[in-house]
């Protein structure tokens, strides 16, 4: 789910009247008359990401069981369900419950296409209180977790023995022998989505939160806490511990390949990365990320996948009665035995079948640490500018302040000119 964000959401510019045309909440498509949701429909159809149904049918037979209502199971690529449900949706062809990435939900509930969900506090304290953050838009919850990811420390288990404590003894250790490597860390810090943890972790913000609202005109990319941080990253290039090639585009690759070729001691990614390096024959470490020097967390941006109510849907709250049965303990953990995607629920975070997974317990102690990406759709102005600002600094052709002003005043114009309301 790396960065959904940053792809295009061609529908942002129209958002306010796309809205128009969707159903206002607590309507349906059938002339806006309020639907009796409550009455026990026959059916009702999930629409599942590609190739994780075998995670939810166990709990989809249990709940069929339980209320006699059949649940039908459609496997829909995530990243494609959103333009499927603008089109089934309102031809009443759409489903109850769409999964879908949460930095997706701000730009889906403007446009209308889906609900909030009214649940009880015993039903949202199950969920850690970012993953929960992460689903709510404009002060409303929009679904419930699914599963949370984040980038940690990886590291190559012949050249370190264990993961440090801080990024201060990483740095020691890259001036070091490296344990026989080129390099002890890389981390691809000229792109925002890696470089934001640093940042926010020194005091710096994307857009100020108040109460689960996100106010896009407090962009806090160039205050005092976020120019140390660039100030700290840009150190590592200074100190030629980053080689040149991990600026721009081709960074991600360029780390990776470093990395699986051992010539790279350890670095800075996300789950999806761990199968891939396994493959290489790299036997890795996976640890929460290093505190930074001034004895903050890195404040990794998480990411985080729900269950969210069609606003087509005729039956809203027995949709919502499935989203908070798929999601209740029992089926999270069989959900993420079966697919390895780890589950934002309190409980499992000290449950052996997570606490004694060194990834996965590392990925839920990272995300308990990080911030949820920007839900809302003015993050679509964030990712090239702060990356510009990045690179300018990194390469010596800018100082962290000049480059992070600019950046925010790009920002700002971006907003102003794509996302009037």
């Amino acid at each position: 789910m790396k960065k959904l964000l940053a792809l295009p959401l061609t529908f942002a510019l129209a958002a306010s009247a796309l809205a128009a045309c969707g159903p206002q909440e607590g309507t349906t498509s059938t002339g806006g008359k309020k639907e009796d949701s409550s009455k026990k429909p026959e059916k009702l159809v999930i629409w599942e990401d590609q190739e994780k149904g075998v995670g939810t049918k166990d709990a989809i037979k249990k709940f069929e069981e339980k209320h006699g209502i059949k649940v039908e199971l459609k496997e829909i690529p995530m990243l494609d369900q959103q333009e499927k449900l603008r089109l089934d949706g309102p031809a009443g062809k759409g489903p109850d419950v769409i999964t879908t990435p949460h930095d997706r939900i701000g730009p889906l509930a403007i446009e209308g296409l889906i609900t909030p969900v009214e649940v009880s506090d015993d039903v949202t304290k199950l969920y850690t209180e970012s993953s929960v953050n992460a689903l709510t838009y404009d002060g409303k919850l929009y679904g419930l977790p699914k599963s949370t990811e984040t980038p940690v420390f990886i590291y190559n288990k012949k050249m370190m023995d264990k993961a440090p404590e801080s990024l201060e003894d990483l740095m020691a250790y890259a001036k070091g022998d490296k344990g026989g490597a080129q390099y002890g860390y890389l981390a691809n810090w000229t792109d925002f989505y890696f470089a934001h943890g640093v940042l926010s972790g020194f005091g710096g913000y994307v857009f100020k939160e108040d109460n689960g609202t996100l106010d896009p005109k407090d962009v806090g990319l160039a205050n005092e806490g976020a120019v140390e941080g660039l100030d700290y990253i840009t150190s590592w290039y200074k100190e030629g511990l980053f080689p040149k090639g991990i600026i721009g585009e081709k960074a991600g690759s360029t780390i990776d390949g470093l990395f699986t070729e051992g010539k790279a001691a350890s670095v800075m990614n996300g789950p999806w990365s761990f199968q891939g390096y396994k493959d290489a024959g790299i036997d890795i470490g996976v640890a929460p990320m290093p505190k930074l020097p001034n004895g903050e967390y890195v404040k990794t941006f998480i990411g985080v996948k729900g269950y969210n109510v069609s606003s087509f849907s005729k039956n809203q709250e027995w949709a919502t009665k499935l989203v908070e049965f798929i999601t209740n303990e029992e089926n999270a953990k069989v959900r993420y035995e079966k697919t390895a995607e780890i589950p934002p629920v309190v409980s499992l975070m000290e449950d052996p079948i997570i606490a004694d997974n060194e990834a996965a317990k590392a990925v839920a102690v990272q995300s308990e640490r990080g911030v949820p990406m920007p839900n809302i759709p003015e993050m679509a102005e964030v990712w090239v500018p702060a990356a510009n600002a990045l690179q300018l600094s990194a390469t010596g052709k800018s100082k962290p302040k000049a480059a992070l002003d600019s950046a925010v005043k790009t920002i700002g114009q971006n907003i102003e000119a794509n996302h009037k309301k």
